[in-house]
């Protein structure tokens, strides 16, 4: 089953492999469900099922004009998991991906899930607000946004190393990884891309989180410049009652790559506790 349709018709590439306990990843942006390779491969040799899939406007999902929203983004993942008829299943989301665990359980509830994951997570709040005085500018947004507008490949060439930590000195990633990287987000659609910088750059989760009524393991890179830890993993783990927090210092943003063994155990050691 490759693809699954959504409510509104669009459809969703889904991969789904391996047998056992299923682990559902939810991707980042703005990269696309095969991100996850590293996690996919550990997953199954241990005996998981692993379903991934790339949201609605990346990868070889449907690219509709519009519906970029995590209302939207919840329903698809919903849709998902009753066709794939999923139960005690865990969910992951990276960055982004984080908003739809967060708006799954509060609008569709815990009854299929057993355990939830947020990695480099935008839960709960980015947006600089007067009850947020920390958070991200929203002029930084909209600068994010003008650049694509002006030249959207240019922009995924200059990301796309900071969101690994890639500096003069450091290279935590190969070549290789930049360029599959680049040809992954390169693959969205250009309304998706823009749109979700909105729907990951102003979405309030705060009050989803009484849903996280789940064991929730909360994980974070002390070097992430993309989605900082002290206004996102910090006070989500903080605000999750039970919730474990384990910080990595001096991580980037993309430590599903950069800190690939260090994920896999601390994935693997959190599936298998009771």
């Amino acid at each position: 089953m490759p693809y699954i349709t959504a409510t509104d018709g669009t459809s969703l590439h889904v991969k789904d492999m391996g047998a056992g306990k299923p682990v559902v990843l939810i991707h980042g942006w703005p990269l696309t469900g095969d991100m996850w390779e590293k996690q996919t491969l550990a997953l199954v040799e241990a005996g998981y099922r692993v379903i991934t899939y790339d949201r609605r406007g990346f990868g070889q999902s449907g690219h509709p004009v519009d519906c970029y929203d995590y209302d939207t983004f919840a329903d698809d993942l919903a849709v998902i998991l009753e066709q794939l008829d999923l139960w005690d299943a865990t969910l992951v989301g990276f960055s982004m991906g984080g908003g739809e665990v967060a708006r799954y359980l509060s609008r569709h509830g815990r009854s299929r899930i057993s355990k939830t994951v947020l990695l480099s997570s935008v839960v709960p709040f980015l947006l600089k607000t007067s009850d947020n005085p920390k958070g991200v500018d929203i002029a930084v947004l909209d600068g994010i946004k003008q650049k694509i507008r002006q030249d959207r490949f240019g922009f995924l060439k200059d990301f796309i190393p900071d969101f690994y930590g890639v500096s003069m000195i450091h290279h935590p990633v190969s070549q290789g990884v930049l360029d599959w990287s680049f040809l992954l987000a390169s693959m969205a659609s250009p309304m998706a891309t823009l749109d979700c910088v909105d729907a990951w750059g102003t979405t309030d989760f705060r009050p989803d989180l009484q849903a996280f009524t789940v064991p929730t393991l909360v994980i974070h890179g002390t070097g992430d410049s993309t989605v900082p830890a002290e206004i996102s993993g910090e006070k989500a783990a903080a605000a999750i009652p039970g919730s474990t927090w384990i910080s990595y210092e001096g991580a980037p943003h993309g430590l599903f790559l950069t800190h690939a063994e260090r994920v896999n155990e601390d994935l693997l050691r959190f599936l298998a506790t009771p």
